[in-house]
């Protein structure tokens, strides 16, 4: 018998994570991701599946394991373990469990690649700058001094470093006071390839290119490969070892695969005619590095289609790229290659994400893992697209999760996503599962992907540029339009909810327009002005964003910025933030939190502490769960007139801090 997803089932997913085939191409080692009520953690272990179709057997025990490498000859698997705070590197060998520490850094280290011989392992880690001490002030000459996630860096820079595995010897390969990043070794090991941005001008101009260096070289100083304007998220050597394929762009704007000749050619655009993002991969976007094939022959790469993230190759020296793994409701993220076999965690409208491989000989896909299997009895509500027009020509897509069993118009929640360039798509959503619950108890959820979306092309994408609220408000109230009148969405009960951008957007809305009978804001943005000088990313926002500095144009800031209409607001509120996030700094929902009381308009501000801007993705399962239920209640209440709430929950069970009214 089946029954409906509810938030409660959060505690019960386990997702698969950082896939590594072994270079025979029989085994993959990866990551699973699951949450532990007891302990208010989400953890991490390092998994084992063969192809032969074995059932996948745990490897580590230490729940904060991550980003697993398999050494050359396949006999040995590197592995991060956190402790104490502290992340540091260990080798094992997976055929009896033994693993032993490669040495340690103060400070810790990142995700590990081996040389081609087996000896070396190069990564990227933070060094100490000038008072570091952990009671020492922070001292920023410069703009970039903060981090979501990791707080306050002050000096602190990122460098590569390499590793000796006999020897457990460190030896740190750039110095400067700049971060460097995405090590990758060249076919003959006597360079590494990375992204840093060690000009003078970097704080100002936020590029990071691709540049080489020399491993055995003393005093081998980083050589700069390609246009030095862009960003790189991801590096991939050619098999001859010399030209360089880079996930990179120019802000703002698609990535695209480039191609950097090591010998100064000039460089190639491989997925121009695509005009489609390539997806490097990142917390929360999916997508990965690229990663050549065909024995040097082709780069396989991600990019975002209508929503979903699918699979491409193409050829080294150019020409039409080619799908491998695409289609409705697919997502894929990460990358690992072996021979002919890529693996990747891939996500299916039924599925949050398995490890599953295609066969590129013949295409064909195989699922080697079952972790989903917990969920076989449950049932999901599927998102049905739907292209709602604009009045002003434009097309924009959408999903509607809704009860095919319902009738008649529903309380509707407009949903909002992040970025502005993040995408909705009809994969299955271990985030968002209020969406669920909510459509179980009578509601439509609309999901919306208007104008500054990624999928739609490169003018679409930068459609919104400079605009934010201006250019895309309609695209949410004119499909809502749609809605009431063909008798889906009752008028009298429509809320709105965001995260990120969306926050801003619900702000926005909520600001310019009273149809809505509830809101949930959560990540807010609320002063464009303040988000300038505050956010770990304001200089990026208001420069490639948000169309210059705030002083260079104060009119259009008022414009876009929710803060300058709040006295407008009629619609109860619930404002959501994490305590410790810098990217969308809490102060933001606290102005917003302050104005609207100092209005007399319903408002609550739940605080979740040390929660980052990514806490709702990764952080404590007790938060995550909270502020599924917190959206489920609120929007019940306000717009649906069912009033489900709780009782508090104490601070110390790790629920948000509710600051009521």
């Amino acid at each position: 018998m089946t029954r409906r997803l509810c938030v409660d089932d959060l505690l019960d997913l386990a997702v698969p994570e950082q896939p590594a085939l072994s270079p025979d191409g029989g085994r993959v080692a990866y990551v699973l991701r699951t949450l532990d009520a007891v302990s208010d953690s989400t953890q991490r272990n390092i998994w084992l599946v063969d192809a032969a179709g074995n059932p996948s057997r745990q490897l580590t025990f230490g729940n904060a394991d991550t980003a697993p490498a398999w050494s050359p000859d396949g006999a040995s698997l590197s592995f991060l373990r956190e402790s104490e705070g502290h992340v540091q590197l260990y080798i094992m060998t997976p055929g009896d469990h033994r693993f032993r520490g490669l040495g340690s850094l103060p400070l810790g280290v990142g995700k590990p690649t081996w040389s081609p011989d087996g000896t070396k392992l190069a990564f990227a880690a933070f060094v100490p700058g000038r008072n570091t001490g952990s009671d020492a002030p922070v001292v920023a000459d410069g703009r970039v001094y903060q981090s979501d996630g990791l707080g306050l860096l002050g000096t602190l820079t990122r460098q590569i470093h390499v590793l000796d595995v006999a020897s457990g010897k460190t030896v740190q390969l750039t110095h400067g006071d700049w971060h460097a990043r995405d090590p990758e070794w060249s076919p003959d090991g006597g360079h590494v390839a990375f992204a840093a941005g060690p000009a003078a001008d970097n704080d100002a101009s936020l590029v990071a290119p691709v540049h080489v260096l020399a491993v055995d070289v003393p005093d081998a100083q980083p050589v700069l490969v390609g246009p030095d304007d862009h960003v790189v998220s991801g590096v991939e050597w050619s098999a001859e070892g010399d030209a360089l394929f880079v996930v990179s762009s120019r802000p703002v704007g698609h990535a695209a695969v480039i191609r950097l000749p090591l010998d100064g050619s000039p460089a190639g655009n491989l997925t121009a005619s695509l005009d489609r993002n390539v997806m490097g991969g990142a917390p929360a976007y999916p997508g990965a590095a690229p990663r050549v094939i065909n024995a040097g022959r082709s780069v396989l790469f991600c990019i975002r289609d209508l929503g979903c993230t699918h699979l491409y190759e193409v050829d080294v020296d150019g020409g039409e790229p080619r799908p491998v793994l695409r289609g409705d409701g697919l997502v894929v993220s990460e990358l690992s290659v072996a021979g002919n076999t890529v693996v990747t965690v891939l996500k299916t409208p039924d599925s949050f994400g398995e490890i599953a491989s295609v066969d590129l000989s013949d295409g064909a896909v195989r699922v080697w893992t079952r972790h989903g299997s917990n969920f076989a009895e449950t049932e999901f509500f599927p998102r049905l697209e739907r292209w709602f027009p604009i009045s002003d020509g434009t097309v924009v897509q959408g999903w509607i999760i809704r009860d095919p069993e319902s009738e008649g118009p529903q309380p509707l929640l407009l949903d909002i996503h992040g970025g502005p360039h993040n995408a909705w798509n009809s994969a299955a959503d271990d985030v968002n599962l209020y969406h669920q619950e909510l459509v179980a108890r009578g509601w439509t959820v609309l999901l919306l992907n208007v104008r500054g979306s990624d999928g739609y092309g490169a003018d679409f994408y930068r459609a919104a540029l400079g605009k934010w609220g201006i250019a895309d408000a309609q695209d949410f109230l004119e499909p809502l339009d749609v809605l009431v009148a063909e008798g889906v969405a009752d008028p009298d009960r429509l809320a709105v909810t965001g995260y990120s951008y969306g926050g801003y957007m619900t702000c926005y809305l909520t600001s310019r327009d009273q149809r809505f009978a509830a809101a949930v804001a959560g990540g807010v943005v609320s002063d464009l002005r303040s988000l300038a000088g505050t956010s770990d990313s304001g200089q990026f926002l208001s420069d490639r964003e948000l169309g210059g500095p705030a002083w260079t144009d104060a009119p259009g800031y008022e414009a876009m910025s929710p803060l300058s209409a709040v006295e407008r607001v009629t619609t109860p509120t619930l404002i959501f933030h994490g305590a410790d996030d810098v990217r969308c700094p809490v102060g933001q929902a606290e102005q917003w939190h302050a104005a609207l009381c100092e209005l007399g308009v319903v408002s609550r501000l739940v605080l979740y502490p040390g929660g980052s801007h990514l806490f709702t993705d990764v952080g404590r399962p007790s938060h995550r769960i909270d502020f599924n239920r917190r959206i489920v209640e609120w929007v019940e209440k306000y717009a649906n007139g069912v009033d489900s709430e709780r009782e508090p929950m104490p601070a110390r069970s790790g629920a948000g801090v509710d600051l009521n009214e």
